[in-house]
């Protein structure tokens, strides 16, 4: 996507879109099938990205970066460049999906426990008549070549990644030139939902914003992720603090 069309959050660059534009770019990087990968960073994703040089690499080299949780959205708005919307991948990704079970798309599975993504073929499958789940792998495995062969074998025109952050971005962008794929999508615990093994938030929580919530209460060990947006909010308001100072001294100097 083109920086103009980007609002940058504490040095990681989103692609300001709707899920409708969002979809339709990754409906036509499937279509030039170099295998490009997406990111959906959420804001601990966005502060390990500020230690992890590695990480921040992989998400500016992402051809698609969308913002995945909710305060990412309050982030870009305290920073004055509001984005359009919340994108959560999963929903990115179900509606990619429904997509390309109009023409008979092909997806490829790969991370969670074994036996999970086979649940969530099963799943996908139902849900979206004409989707073709050409393969599955889980995430406990030691060579790269192996899971490279079986998805170049399988030739999906979607790869969802679900191992993790940083995991699935760092695999992403090391295997992007060697795979034979349309688009691949780092989604972290997706393939659980997809399942059914772990239940989202009602729908009524993610429109409030807050399935963090809902999650927390079900999990309540994320507390400690949890606290990583407090901490993500206090770095926004300090750089929207530090800009307006700079501003100002700026028009001083004049």
């Amino acid at each position: 996507m083109s920086k103009e069309s980007q609002v940058e959050v504490l040095g990681v660059r989103f692609d300001n879109l709707t899920m409708r534009e969002a979809v339709d770019a990754a409906l036509a990087l499937i279509a030039e099938h170099r295998c490009t990968y997406a990111a959906t960073p959420n804001p601990e994703i966005v502060m390990l990205s500020r230690k992890d040089a590695s990480l921040s690499s992989a998400l500016k080299e992402a051809s698609l970066v969308i913002a995945d949780g909710v305060g990412i959205v309050y982030g870009a708005k305290i920073l004055g460049t509001p984005l359009k919307a919340r994108l959560p991948g999963i929903d990115f990704a179900g509606c990619l999906m429904q997509e390309l079970a109009k023409t008979n798309g092909r997806v490829f599975l790969f991370g969670a426990k074994p036996g999970i993504a086979e649940l969530a073929a099963q799943t996908l499958t139902a849900t979206h008549p004409g989707l073709s789940v050409c393969g599955t792998h889980n995430g406990y495995f030691s060579d790269d070549a192996e899971i490279i062969a079986e998805i170049n074998a399988a030739k999906p025109d979607l790869l969802l990644v679900c191992l993790g952050a940083p995991k699935q971005e760092l695999w992403m962008q090391a295997n992007a030139g060697k795979l034979n794929a349309g688009l691949m999508i780092g989604l972290g615990g997706s393939l659980d939902v997809f399942a059914g093994t772990v239940r989202r938030a009602p729908e009524s929580w993610c429109k409030l914003g807050l399935e963090w919530l809902y999650r927390l209460i079900k999990e309540p060990r994320r507390i400690g992720r949890m606290r990583k947006l407090p901490v993500f909010l206090i770095a926004v308001i300090r750089c929207r603090l530090l800009e307006r100072r700079r501003l100002r001294g700026n028009s001083d100097a004049r």
